[in-house]
Formats: C-alpha cells, structure tokens, sequence
C-alpha cells in the first residue's frame, strides 16, 4: 500500500501548497482510493503536480462530513463532468450515514456543500455505520465507538436529524486501518471521534494490536490537560512505531508529542509505502 498527502496544513515541498484541510490518495493492489478533498480545488492541483490522476480512482472515502474535508467534492464532480474519456466503472463513495446531513455553527455551513443527488451521478453511494473492507487488508471503519473519557466527547456546532437541530458530536468521524506485515497503518482525517478510540476499534476489527503507524488529524486544538496526557501515554503503552500527526493538530500539541520517539513530520507530498 502506497499513500500520499495532497492536502494538509502544512508544506515543505516546491510547487505544491497547503490549506487548512486534509486529502490522501491511497493505492492498495488494484484499488485507488481518495480520502477527503480538503476544503477547495487544491487537492486536484496538487495531485496533478505529483503525476495522480484522479480520474481513475476506483473510491472515494469521507472521514466524516465537514467542509475542509468535502467541500473539494464540487470540484471532483467538475473534473467528471469534463471528461469525455470512456469509463469502465463508477468509482464508490463510502460514508457514514450521517455524513451528507446538514451542519451549521451559528451562521456558517459547515457540512458538504453538494447535493447527494448531483454524487449520485458519478459514484455508487454507500452509507455504513459498520466496517466495510475495502481490500484484503483495507477496511473503512465506520462508526467509532468511544470509550475513553478524555477524548470524543466535544460538540461543533448543531447537526440537523429529522428536521431538528442536536449537538453535533460529529458520530459519523470514521477513519481507513491497513493490515500491514509490521503491524496495522491507521490513516485518520480528522479523529473527532478520538484517535484512541480509533486504535481501540482497530485492533479490534483487524485483529492485531500491533500499531505501525498513525497518519492523520488527531483534533488536538487547544487540549485538556487530560486529553492530551492520556493520548501521549495510550501512544506510549501501545508502543506505536510512526506517529505522522498533522492537520488539525496544533503548535502545542506537536510540541508536546515530539517527546515520543515515535512523532514523525507530515505535510503536503509526504509519501509511504507499507507491505
């Protein structure tokens, strides 16, 4: 399995750039698989930049429904749209079932910001709560359980369920685990749901509790004391081996996972390979 980072906040690499959003292009034997679209058209501009193209993905995965995670989806649908080229299949689009509801936090939109109707035109949509394998060793986890108090409890804004408005504790964060010969590669967008409890779950759906690698958004903005302590410590009493922690984890909390042996860079164009 082959990934690559086309979106982050961050770049160190000439030519390409960044934005507060995240995408990452995977290759896993005969799949090509895109996770989010980061916030613009960026991720098609970076992608053409490294020599992916796009219009051959075979699926496409949303970590969850916020806008710096899917509003590259217009974009996605022109470039479709554009394409006169013969296609031999409809790529997937995998999601939690609360992915496409409205989001809003005071006045801003802060959920997908394309009709399900105008996807339904270039993809096969697919909502699952539950875990959906994607290859051999290559699973969607779907709907994360949280366990740990110190993780997965905060609200953005309100969700509209049925026509009324609830907190929004975004229940649809989800995350891709590969099954690699070291141990398991946990890919995240943005761990809304607590990047602990996503470990948790992984290990318990690939049946492994070897952690290779972490790559992805832990939402560690601003964290409690307790938040941040007690992922430094799980990350410890897992021995995990890469920790790439990028996009929405801040100054701080980078400073701070710097005293695990384990904390590792990621940027815009960061490439791994895993067997």
């Amino acid at each position: 399995m082959e990934l690559t980072i086309l979106v982050d906040n961050t770049c160190n690499t000439r030519n390409l750039k960044a934005e507060a959003g995240l995408s990452i292009y995977i290759e896993d034997d005969t799949k090509k698989i895109l996770l989010d679209t980061g916030a613009s058209p960026l991720f098609l501009e970076n992608a053409e930049k490294l020599g992916i193209n796009l219009l051959d993905i075979t699926d496409l995965i949303l970590s969850h429904g916020h806008y710096d995670h899917t509003w590259g989806l217009p974009h996605l649908v022109n470039l479709y749209a554009k394409d006169n080229s013969p296609r031999q299949s409809v790529p997937n689009l995998i999601a939690h079932p609360l992915a496409f509801n409205r989001r809003i936090r005071g006045e801003q939109e802060m959920g997908i910001n394309i009709q399900e109707s105008v996807l339904n035109k270039y993809f096969t949509i697919r909502k699952s709560n539950v875990p959906v394998w994607l290859t051999d060793k290559l699973v969607f986890m779907g709907e994360i359980t949280r366990n740990f108090a110190f993780e997965g409890r905060l609200t953005i804004g309100e969700i509209i369920i049925d026509n009324g408005c609830e907190p929004d504790y975004m229940i649809d964060d989800s995350a891709l685990v590969y099954k690699a010969q070291e141990g398991l590669v946990i890919i995240t967008g943005c761990s809304h749901s607590g990047i602990c409890n996503i470990v948790e779950q992984a290990k318990t759906v690939c049946q492994d509790n070897r952690i290779l690698s972490i790559i992805g958004g832990l939402h560690l903005r601003k964290p409690t004391s307790e938040q941040i302590n007690g992922t430094m410590e799980y990350m410890k009493n897992n021995a995990v081996k890469n920790l790439y922690a990028c996009h929405c984890t801040d100054f701080g909390s980078r400073v701070q996972l710097t005293q695990l042996d384990s904390f590792k860079e990621a940027n815009v164009g960061l490439k791994l390979s895993y067997t």
